[in-house]
């Protein structure tokens, strides 16, 4: 009784048969169209994606062509100033910006085209072409001659010195390397003594090099030494030591208490063995001290 059901579940006529094999084909055919469809969509996908990103690389080398352009857009600078960024911009090689930097932190300048070069070693027609663009400050545009000693004045040459105590900021400016910062420095220390007393107080004024302290030993010297009371080492309080601006209160103080321990001063050694004393001024010191 099983078998016979189970023999005509399974059999099929032949208007069956046909019907089954007309749906297998429907459906292997509609497998086929989306399959098709979705490999069509998929390229055009692609093929805007690749679009895109071909415009978007022609917009950034645009760009790049744009900063090219930009790099030789020259304008006038000084080069002491030349950073690692613009010394590239310019066509230098990392080792000729490296000369310079190395150059510029022993404190030095270059003030002409020619020392430039010397320094950085670029080639002469990387020279021509950047430097038309060196813009130099003013004092060294109207620098003196190199092989004059001393300056020139605009009528006569000058021979005799000018007194430091008397030198107004015109006469201290005809100095190559001074101009108008440096000499109100010099002035100003001037009237916080009341004058100078020697030229080595000029070593004392910021920003003054060994050379143009030379210079001014040339065209300078003290004639008029300035009229001050002196300070008597032994007597004096702290308020009195500070009057005289080589000593501020710590050093005062140093010095009223190595008198009380020690006893009177006898000599100006014994001012050396005061801890933090300023040894290397003490000759200055002493012409305004007495015991």
């Amino acid at each position: 009784m099983k078998t016979s059901f189970h023999s005509s579940y399974f059999q099929f006529s032949k208007s069956q048969r046909s019907g089954l094999f007309l749906f297998l084909s429907l459906v292997f055919v509609f497998q086929a169209l989306y399959f098709w469809m979705d490999v069509a969509t998929s390229k055009q996908s692609n093929s805007n994606k690749t679009d895109q990103w071909l415009s978007t690389t022609v917009s950034t080398d645009s760009s790049v062509v744009n900063l090219k352009k930009r790099k030789f857009e020259l304008r006038p600078f000084n080069p002491n100033f030349i950073s690692d960024f613009k010394g590239y911009q310019l066509g230098m090689s990392v080792a000729e910006i490296d000369r310079l930097l190395a150059f510029r932190k022993t404190n030095q300048y270059v003030n002409s085209a020619q020392e430039f070069q010397a320094v950085t070693k670029i080639s002469d027609s990387l020279l021509r072409r950047i430097a038309p663009y060196f813009k130099f400050p003013d004092w060294v545009s109207k620098r003196r001659p190199a092989t004059s000693k001393f300056f020139i004045s605009e009528k006569r040459a000058v021979k005799e010195p000018i007194d430091i105590n008397e030198a107004t900021a015109e006469d201290l400016k005809k100095i190559y390397g001074i101009g108008d910062g440096l000499s109100e420095r010099i002035l100003k220390e001037r009237k916080k003594f009341g004058g100078f007393v020697s030229m080595e107080q000029l070593k004392d004024v910021w920003g003054l090099s060994p050379e143009v302290i030379e210079s001014l030993n040339e065209g300078f010297k003290v004639k008029t030494v300035p009229t001050f009371k002196l300070i008597n080492i032994n007597t004096a309080t702290i308020k009195d030591l500070m009057q005289l601006p080589y000593f501020k209160y710590p050093m005062a103080k140093n010095i009223i208490t190595y008198r009380s321990m020690n006893g009177e001063f006898k000599s100006f050694e014994d001012l050396t063995k005061i801890s933090g004393f300023p040894v290397d001024r003490i000759k200055i010191i002493a012409l305004y001290l007495e015991f």
